[in-house]
Parts: structure tokens; C-alpha cells; sequence
């Protein structure tokens, strides 16, 4: 309550609730509220705040609200794609133009390195060039689930109106970073069908070969009621392609994460990854 003193127990502020606005899904996320105590408590504005293990980035997001600038590290790229979507959704913060991100690989002898280095991290990284949300892996673990994913590493969805109905469909996302041929393609169609996905998108790191694009082409399109377009049913893209600033045709996407509730913006700051050599 205003004007009552601040004890050194803070049971006032709770958990983060199931429902709440500003509920990621992340499973060790902290309320906002208790971060936005504990910095304005501890520093003025303009003073740098540094979160060495962010997850989520809690304490990013209310060090951007408080007008603090900020560092905030962590070892997974799943962690910070979740921040870049985060940042982006409460403050329209975009990475290079607001922020610096650092770690990341940034042309395509950096992604050989990390995919050489670690498959799961490599998929975490391409999946959030498109901002998928990636299925097999798990907030702050440095490895995925095996067994768990049918085949497929992200997912987009997307709503379409058919017959009168919002209807939620899906893109379905595959990563290689190794030797991909055409029997990939035909793997991932077939999981199309079977999942009834509306669109398959295949990211990989060598140059598709020449069968490989006569099999995405047969794979014919997806044909959007709602937004009165057609779309290519399978979709190859190179990690060359996506960092050139290529996108998948696609409606647009809805819900890839859910997003906390938007803020005003302040302050510069930087997102680290510590432990991937350049």
C-alpha cells in the first residue's frame, strides 16, 4: 500500500499466474513487478543493470522500462530468441538497429561453426531468423529432447478464416545443417500430410541440389481462403537466403510466442552469449 514501509519479506507480489499478460511459458520467469522493485531500489536512471543468467529477460524488460540500460547474457540461443521476441513485443526494440547482439553468428562461416559445434543451438539460432517457435528443446537446458518431435524442429502458426470459422493453422519448420538430398523433401512432405500442416519449410545450410527443388515444386500450393492468396506448399531456404533478410510466403504469423504487454521504450543496450567463439 502507498506510504507503507517496505519490509524485508515481499509476499505482496505473486507468481507469475497461468493467465497473465505477461506470461511467456518460460518456466523459471520471474513477475515483472519483483524485478521493477528490485532495480528501482538498487540504481537511478541511466545506470547499467547486469543480468548474467537473463533466461527470459525479465530483468531486461523492466530495466528498459525503468530507463536503465542494461547487459544481459545467457548460454542458449533458444533464451535469446525469446528475449529478441520479447524485446520487440513490449517495446519495439529490433537487434542491430536498438541493440547489439553478441554471438551470434552473422555470416554463413559463422552458422558451419555452430552447427559444427552444436546441432541443437544451430537450430535454436536459424529457427529464430524466422521466428519460429522451436519444438524438442527446453528454456535454459543446452540440450533439445530427442524422439519428441516427429521430425520437425519449429513451427509458425498462423489463423485462416474458413467457412465463417477462425481457423489455427500451421507452418512446419525442418533444420539441417549437415548433407540434405532429396529423400528430405519427400520426408517432409509426407509429415505435412500427416500432421495436415498448411505449409512445410525445409532450412539448410549447403545449397539445396537440383532434385530437391523439383521436389519442393511437386509439392504444389497451399491455397489461403482467408487471405485470398496462394502460397508454395514446401519452401526450401538457405541460411544464406535468411540472412540476406529472405522470408517464407507465408499468411502472417499469429502467437509465435506469446508477448508480454507493450511499454514505452528508453535507453541502449546489449545482449550477450558468452561462451560461442567467433
Amino acid at each position: 500500500m502507498s506510504g507503507v514501509p517496505i519490509d524485508n519479506v515481499w509476499d505482496d507480489i505473486k507468481p507469475v499466474q497461468a493467465h497473465a499478460i505477461e506470461r511467456l511459458g518460460y518456466p523459471t520467469q520471474k513477475p515483472l513487478d519483483l524485478l521493477e522493485r528490485i532495480i528501482s531500489a538498487s540504481s537511478n536512471p541511466g545506470d547499467v543493470v547486469l543480468d548474467p543468467f537473463c533466461g527470459c529477460g525479465t530483468a531486461i524488460a523492466a530495466a528498459q522500462k525503468l530507463g536503465r540500460s542494461w547487459i544481459g547474457i545467457d548460454i542458449t540461443h533458444l533464451s535469446v530468441a525469446l528475449m529478441k521476441y520479447r524485446l520487440r513485443g513490449m517495446f519495439d526494440l529490433e537487434p542491430k538497429k536498438d541493440y547489439q547482439v553478441i554471438g551470434e553468428p552473422e555470416d554463413l562461416d559463422g552458422a558451419r561453426q555452430l552447427a559444427a559445434d552444436d546441432k541443437y543451438q544451430f537450430q535454436w539460432w536459424a529457427l529464430s531468423l524466422i521466428e519460429a517457435q522451436p519444438l524438442g528443446g527446453q528454456e535454459g537446458s543446452k540440450q533439445g529432447k530427442k524422439g519428441s518431435d516427429k521430425g520437425i524442429d519449429g513451427v509458425i502458426p498462423f489463423l485462416e478464416k474458413e467457412r465463417g470459422q477462425t481457423q489455427r493453422r500451421e507452418v512446419l519448420v525442418q533444420v539441417k545443417g549437415g548433407h540434405v538430398k532429396s529423400g528430405d523433401i519427400r520426408d517432409l512432405v509426407g509429415t505435412i500430410q500427416r500432421e495436415k500442416a498448411a505449409i512445410g519449410v525445409f532450412i539448410t545450410l549447403e545449397k539445396p541440389t537440383r532434385d530437391m527443388n523439383t521436389e519442393a515444386a511437386s509439392a504444389g500450393f497451399y491455397q489461403s481462403p482467408g487471405w485470398g492468396k496462394s502460397y508454395p506448399r514446401l519452401q526450401i531456404l538457405t541460411i544464406d537466403d535468411l540472412l540476406d533478410g529472405k522470408q517464407i510466403e507465408m499468411p502472417p504469423a499469429y502467437g509465435t510466442f506469446k508477448q508480454a504487454g507493450r511499454v514505452p521504450d528508453a535507453g541502449e543496450q546489449t545482449l550477450g552469449l558468452p561462451g560461442f567463439e567467433e
